[in-house]
């Protein structure tokens, strides 16, 4: 069935939410473009219903650039680079900033050759892998994103930590249909502390182990590769909170096909599957993307919905802060 927002809920524009973060992220420090940039890409994740991976997020950035742990004036590098790859290095702050702006020179690389790579060291966290992997959809090509983070691995740990935080997401564009966006962390339900991670396994082993397995691939990927050492006592950075790295692979459709041939096939593809019979327990069958489409134009017009604990996130900051929480201006 399609969510409803619960009455306990508030509404809330975007432009002043993303204000609102915006100026958190100036108070903590981060120069003005990297506040407004941090802000578009937490509100836009609020619209796109992906609330874990939005606004909330601002205060546990704000105070891990405030404790030192997190760099809030980065200058981000490109520290190798070939015709088709790019090597950025973070500069102990923010992931976002090394993905985004590695993200944009992958971007720029393929308008001369038809594949390329970018891997992001030294950085925090990323935010969601899908902020990066939508931002090729309009280019005509497909793109895979993952990010690994250090781990930390002793004789006796369950082997989930094998896969770490395990972030993936792929992009395909559609013509009329919305875009294919897949975003999603493959051990989201298998931390310890969900309830039914134990259950789960026992019903299902083969489940547990594929998303083990796709959680090695993020840390080996976007972990490993970004040059994380295995050992955490072998780690070297300047800033704690600077534990991730990232990949991000992109490759032009018209390697294989005209793009607008495929856009028409995926238009096909996106109206063939929401004649589907749902899962049980929804009312619609609809691909990755597309109820994320639904929700930023629900959203964008009505207001992000904003629960207690949001809410309450957002006060908490606002008062740290001296500022004023977006629903109250």
């Amino acid at each position: 069935m399609r969510n409803v927002v619960p009455e306990s809920y508030i509404r809330v524009e975007c432009a002043k939410m993303r204000d609102f973060v915006s100026q958190a992220g100036s108070a903590a420090g981060l120069p003005e473009e990297k506040a407004q940039l941090l802000a578009e890409i937490l509100t836009e994740n609020d619209l796109k219903g992906n609330f874990s991976h939005g606004t909330r997020a601002i205060g546990r950035y704000c105070r891990s650039m405030m404790a030192g742990q997190i760099n809030n004036n980065p200058q981000v590098r490109t520290v190798g680079e070939t015709d088709f790859s790019l090597l950025v290095d973070g500069d102990g702050g923010l992931g976002y900033f090394p993905c985004y702006e590695g993200t944009l020179a992958l971007i720029e690389k393929l308008r001369k050759v038809p594949m390329g790579v970018v891997v992001t060291r030294n950085h925090g966290h990323i935010g969601a892998a899908g902020t990066y992997a939508a931002m090729t959809l309009e280019h005509d090509l497909l793109c895979f994103v993952t990010s690994g983070v250090q781990l930390r691995l002793s004789p006796g740990l369950p082997v989930y930590r094998a896969a770490g935080g395990s972030p993936i997401a792929f992009s395909a564009p559609a013509g009329e249909e919305p875009d294919f966006l897949l975003d999603f962390g493959t051990m989201h339900d298998l931390y310890e502390r969900d309830p039914h991670r134990d259950e789960i396994a026992r019903l299902a082993p083969g489940i547990v182990f594929r998303h083990i397995g796709l959680g090695a691939v993020c840390q080996m990927w976007g972990g490993l590769l970004a040059g994380l050492p295995v050992d955490q006592t072998r780690a070297e950075r300047k800033f704690d909170g600077a534990t991730q790295g990232a990949l991000i692979l992109a490759f032009k459709i018209s390697l294989f096909m005209p793009p607008d041939e495929f856009k028409a096939r995926m238009d096909e593809y996106v109206r063939a599957v929401r004649e589907l019979e749902p899962v049980d327990g929804f009312s619609k069958s609809s691909l990755p993307g597309g109820q994320e489409a639904e929700y930023m134009e629900e959203f964008t017009r009505e207001g992000i919905p904003v629960g207690p604990e949001h809410q309450a996130a957002l006060e908490c900051l606002a008062e740290e802060l001296g500022l004023k929480v977006p629903w109250s201006t």
